[in-house]
């Protein structure tokens, strides 16, 4: 029977525009457990399974290293974060896991640094990380069920997480993540629903539905439900729940019932993030993307013609193999066309085993630049939105002191303290270019 993963916690930060997999975040705890994360945001609530099974096991005096193969710079950091830690804990045991390790587990498994390499499947199994062999990893594809760990984590953080999806079916000709995660398979709704109603019951305000292609959940199950309809389910049965967020999405899949539910439903939150890539159509068909530029442009109306306060975020790749100049400009002005206010930018480098990489490639110093001029295209618009929430009264989940997130993920500074996970309502003052600058209001005045 499929399962899923619940998290509770706050979330690692995205990668800002321009880092490549993102800088590693390490965890410590008092058992000696180190856990270092690279890559997505499903890595780092991965990372805390890891965490609690090694807790579990009794493991003690490890470093573990949850790996990204997005692109070969996260690999090449990974192998020297692995080579530093065995410098600074020579004692400690190293384990290696995620989609690098999965992908090429020999590579790692030839490090002297490392003492086992796990594959993505077994990364949080029972006495996994107690594994006394050298290489254990099993073929990913064959893996028909999502994660069955639930992840009991810090109460005093702002949010949970729900994995209701893993894997992906299509194969993009940058992307080697289909080998490091395999096909995709989906969490049943019934239970899914549950764990949101027993989050929302301990006091949880929002939670995130999360996966490596969300909009693919349920084309696996019988009668191959929609992720919309999923969406409804938990919205119907859950109403106590205040937020129901969706994490990146793929602009090809948003089915109707998704689309009318960012119509009719304050609950979900008005965020999209879009896995574009890029905003040309000769690129995106060499990609192997299934939306054109035109595709992407219309969704954006589209959604903002009933939801007008949808903000909209993408990941983009700079300098993907035959990208002309033309073929980059036109990506470039998709980002103001479509008005994205949250960018993550790419730096393409080839993954081997990819068609792309085996594509003629655009010059490095080509790619630097291009990716630095994409990075200020995100950055004016995300000053255009910052600019248009002055003098809104927002609502904001408080994930630390002074930091809170707005329905449509705008982050909220502010000054003084506040509970984590609670709502607070803030009129925006300004703004310092990366969140906008809120005051506490009380009802009477929102009113």
């Amino acid at each position: 029977m499929a399962t899923y993963t619940v998290i509770k916690a706050t979330p690692k930060p995205k990668p800002q525009s321009g880092e490549e997999g993102g800088p590693a975040v390490i965890s410590s705890g008092p058992d000696g457990v180190q856990v270092v994360t690279f890559g997505c945001r499903l890595n780092a609530y991965e990372s805390e399974a890891i965490r609690a099974r090694a807790a579990a096991d009794g493991v003690t005096d490890a470093v573990v290293f949850n790996t990204c193969a997005v692109t070969g710079e996260a690999v090449r950091q990974a192998r020297q974060a692995i080579r530093k830690a065995r410098r600074e804990r020579p004692g400690a045991r190293v384990i290696v896991t995620g989609c690098a390790a999965q992908v090429d587990p020999a590579a790692f498994a030839a490090m002297p640094e490392v003492d086992l390499v796990l594959g993505n499947a077994e990364k949080a199994a029972p006495g996994a990380l107690l594994e006394t062999g050298r290489v254990r990893v099993n073929d990913i594809m064959s893996v028909k069920e999502t994660a069955g760990h639930l992840i009991d984590g810090l109460k005093d953080r702002a949010r949970a997480y729900v994995e209701v999806q893993n894997g992906c079916d299509h194969r993009c000709t940058f992307c080697i993540i289909p080998y490091g995660r395999g096909n995709s398979r989906s969490a049943p709704a019934a239970e899914v629903v549950e764990q949101v109603r027993k989050l929302a019951a301990e006091g949880y305000q929002e939670v995130v539905l999360t996966g490596v292609d969300v909009t693919s959940w349920g084309a696996d199950l019988p009668e191959q439900p929609t992720l919309g309809q999923l969406v409804g389910r938990i919205l119907r049965m859950v109403p106590n729940l205040p937020r129901l967020r969706l994490s990146s999405i793929d602009a090809a899949e948003i089915d109707p019932d998704l689309f009318a539910l960012l119509e009719t439903e304050p609950r979900l939150m008005p965020y999209l993030h879009l896995s574009l890539q890029a905003g040309d159509n000769m690129i995106l068909k060499r990609m192997k993307r299934r939306h054109s530029r035109e595709d992407a442009l219309k969704l954006v109306a589209e959604v903002r013609r009933v939801r007008p306060d949808t903000a909209f975020g993408a990941d983009l790749i700079a300098g993907f193999p035959t990208e002309s100049d033309a073929a980059f400009e036109n990506t470039l002005r998709l980002v103001e066309e479509a008005d994205l206010a949250f960018l993550h930018v790419f730096p393409y480098s080839p993954r081997p085993g990819t068609p792309a990489a085996r594509m003629p490639p655009v010059k490095g110093p080509v790619i630097k630049d291009r990716a630095r001029r994409l990075r200020e295209a995100g950055q004016r618009g995300l000053e255009r939105h910052l600019e248009r929430q002055v003098g809104r009264v927002l609502s904001g989940l408080v994930e630390r002191d002074g930091l809170a997130r707005a329905e449509d993920f705008t982050e909220i500074r502010f000054e003084g303290e506040a509970p984590a996970g609670q709502i607070v309502a803030f009129k925006v003052t300004g703004h310092d270019g990366a969140r906008v600058i809120g005051e506490r209001v009380i009802a009477e005045q929102v009113a």
